[in-house]
């Protein structure tokens, strides 16, 4: 499995991907594929952090950061992640945990000192990510305290950073 950034030709097939990942997801409206779509053309969009996976030519997943703020000043550079896709037929086979490593080696070769996840803490705690609340880091909507979740790229980043979480416009459009 080779994991690389996204080119153009690819965007078709990483919304599929993308679409199918969430189809039956519980906790998903089903739009992150036209999120993504949406990044895309936003200054938050960093092409180097919209990575697949790929085996033998056919993309079997994707993850995307893009940049946010914290807080009323930009302290800190740092990043939303969403989302983390995998086809359904190949879940639960390290395709994800590749994914998440390599973007978090990559931010940190790029100098972002931080990122900021919304998902399942079970999963992401794995990776480092804690409750943004222990750094007084708050989400701009409502959500369970354990799921809206950083991790220091830097360490020490979030030390002095306080505040709501900007995203981007294009997470909140529909």
């Amino acid at each position: 499995m080779q994991i690389r950034a996204e080119q153009k030709e690819d965007f078709p097939t990483i919304e599929l991907v993308i679409f199918k990942a969430f189809e039956n997801a519980e906790m998903s409206d089903q739009t992150e594929h036209q999120l993504v779509g949406r990044l895309r053309d936003s200054d938050a969009y960093i092409p180097e952090l919209s990575l697949v996976a790929e085996e033998k030519y056919e993309i079997l997943g994707h993850i995307m950061l893009t940049k946010i703020n914290i807080g009323e000043e930009e302290s800190v550079k740092s990043l939303a992640l969403a989302p983390v896709s995998v086809l359904p037929s190949y879940q639960n086979q390290g395709i994800g945990k590749s994914l998440m490593e390599h973007s978090l080696k990559k931010a940190r070769e790029l100098g972002y000192e931080s990122i900021i996840v919304l998902g399942h803490p079970e999963y992401y705690s794995k990776f480092g990510f804690q409750p943004a609340s222990q750094y007084g880091i708050i989400a701009p909507f409502e959500v369970p305290d354990e799921a809206f979740m950083a991790l220091e790229l830097k360490r020490g980043a979030l030390e002095k950073v306080l505040g709501t979480v900007h995203y981007s416009p294009e997470f909140s459009q529909k």
